[in-house]
């Protein structure tokens, strides 16, 4: 972890509501992003306002390639991760982001907005967004409002209806391979890309152990492809006990329905008594 010191981002994370992280991806890295990225490219833009009828959307992302399931459990992420989210915490979302040129600013939000908990409060969540493209002030950098992860629900209404409300985000410019970690009730967007080039992104969201996720990767990942991965990378899809029994299979350890002779015990035979 050379030049990373997580204890200065958590630091800056509890206090404006996000950090970034400079460097996470070397040339190399992006280079290996670009390339398992591309098959999946090309065809699927969103279909309302707040995907983005300009906007490409590769869900399940975590499952598309090797370099995206290390992105996953990059160590400096998960030392972030340890300082906010209980032990047991859970990958909730996975996808790459491509907005086009002329796709407008995405509606104010923020990310764990599901989890209908009174604010004040702590995060239900963190999102990482990595930056493969540079992330400037015309092509579409997400838009951040520091400081808005300590409002109250009331604080947050109010700021939706005042007029000059787009006008008190900055947007996060940063070279190609930083990425922004931040708390899950931070107020953000992505941002309007007026620019002539698409803008492309990764992001990852993590919630607390308790959370339902917003992806269901028990349907969406194969079984033998989760079998592969490592045990952390299957533990934060959800391969794991939350103590001291949550998540189990029929009493059993979920891990074991990845062994390849699993059968559910609701399909085997009776013992005999």
């Amino acid at each position: 972890m050379d030049r990373f010191d997580p204890d200065a981002h958590a630091a800056r994370i509890e206090r404006d509501g996000y950090t970034v992280l400079p460097d996470l991806l070397d040339a190399q890295g992006l280079e290996a992003v670009r390339t398992a990225l591309a098959p999946h490219l090309g065809g699927h833009l969103g279909r309302n306002a707040f995907e983005g009828y300009a906007t490409e959307r590769v869900y399940t992302l975590v499952a598309r390639g090797r370099v995206f399931e290390d992105l996953t459990e990059h160590p400096h992420i998960l030392a972030l991760l340890d300082r906010f989210l209980l032990p047991g915490y859970l990958l909730t979302a996975s996808q790459a982001i491509a907005i086009q040129p002329g796709e407008a600013a995405q509606s104010v939000h923020f990310d764990d907005g599901f989890y209908r908990l009174p604010r004040p409060r702590p995060a239900a969540s963190l999102s990482v967004i990595v930056a493969i493209d540079p992330f400037t002030d015309q092509n579409g950098a997400t838009d951040l409002l520091p400081g808005s992860h300590l409002w109250s629900d009331a604080e947050v209404e109010a700021f939706g209806r005042a007029p000059d409300a787009g006008s008190r985000l900055i947007p996060a410019v940063m070279p190609a391979g930083s990425a922004i970690v931040f708390q899950g009730h931070m107020l953000h967007r992505g941002g309007a890309n007026r620019s002539g080039a698409p803008r492309l992104a990764l992001t990852n969201q993590y919630c607390q152990p308790w959370g339902r996720t917003q992806e269901n990767y028990f349907l969406s990942v194969p079984r033998e492809q989760v079998r592969a991965m490592s045990p952390r990378l299957q533990a934060l899809l959800g391969y794991e006990i939350w103590p001291p029994f949550m998540g189990h299979v029929t009493a059993s350890h979920p891990r074991k329905a990845l062994e390849p002779d699993f059968v559910p015990p609701v399909l085997r035979p009776p013992a005999p008594v």
